[in-house]
């Protein structure tokens, strides 16, 4: 026959105010990739005038990119982007993303570079651009 197990009451942990690190939450809906994909941009600047700009993707999702740009732009700004694709990923050819959208986020130049954080959501509308040779 078994013992009954007594009863006793949880003693409380004293508080502390930092038991575990900050967890830093990821809140995006897509997975973000860190890929160097070069990127040929091209839009109208707050002005109207029409730039374009070499770059190279930070980052890329399903929903959008993020890349720095020379260029002085505005939220709502309408970008088109011509991404490279690695030739690991298109069987050895060569194969360029156009997609269009707009910029939601613009981070201020930074001192070493002087270049603008940009983040674009893309449109719904993509085409894949094969080598014709």
């Amino acid at each position: 026959m078994t013992k009954p197990v007594a009863k006793t009451k949880a003693k409380k942990s004293p508080a502390r105010k930092s038991a575990r690190p900050p967890v830093d939450l990821n809140r995006r809906r897509e997975w973000r990739f860190y890929l160097p994909l070069r990127a040929t941009i091209k839009g109208r600047l707050a002005q109207g005038k029409e730039f374009q700009e070499e770059a190279t993707l930070d980052n890329i999702s399903s929903t959008g990119a993020y890349f720095c740009l020379d260029s002085g732009l505005i939220v709502g700004s309408k970008l088109n982007l011509t991404i490279d694709l690695p030739k690991e990923l298109t069987e050895g050819k060569k194969v360029k993303l156009r997609v269009g959208g707009l910029t939601i986020r613009l981070e201020k130049p930074g001192k070493k570079d002087k270049k603008q954080g940009v983040a674009v959501r893309f449109s719904k509308d993509f085409k894949f651009i094969g080598d014709k040779s």
